[in-house]
């Protein structure tokens, strides 16, 4: 389906918040969802001054990619950090080191993001201790040092 720039910029954003980083907030037009996408998802990312993206993490089964549109932030992959602007993309494979945005400047950084939509997927929050268990839409997060792997 096509989607027109006026009817992209026209739509309404969903302010989300990273349920294990309260500092993680960006304003989110799912537009691959109104572009009718089923098995890719494509969003359309605003994260306001001073915010980050999503808490540090990586996927076991799922790929995401990033695309920067405007503003500047500062991306850490694997613990080391880079400067993105403009232009800039990364690619996250499953299994990816982990990863994750801030936007530590005065200006919006506006983003396209993308990936894959699994009915399954275990996601690895390092720095918060936690991994989660999406089956079919639900999340269920534990604590890492509380899963018994055998």
């Amino acid at each position: 389906m096509y989607l027109s720039a006026q009817a992209i910029a026209a739509m309404q954003a969903v302010k989300r918040v990273h349920f294990l980083n309260e500092n993680a907030v960006r304003e989110n037009k799912a537009i691959g969802d109104a572009a009718g996408l089923k098995n890719i998802g494509v969003h359309l990312i605003t994260v306001q001054p001073g915010h980050c993206s999503t808490e540090y993490h990586f996927h076991h089964y799922e790929e995401e990619c990033v695309y920067v549109l405007s503003g500047q932030g500062t991306v850490v992959i694997g613990g080391e950090s880079h400067k993105v602007g403009p232009g800039d993309f990364m690619g996250f494979t499953k299994k990816s080191p982990p990863h994750g945005m801030t936007n530590p400047h005065k200006q919006e950084l506006v983003y396209l993001l993308g990936g894959t939509r699994k009915p399954i997927d275990v996601s690895e929050y390092p720095r918060a201790g936690k991994r989660a268990y999406k089956f079919h839409g639900k999340r269920h997060t534990v604590n890492i040092k509380d899963v018994e792997e055998r």
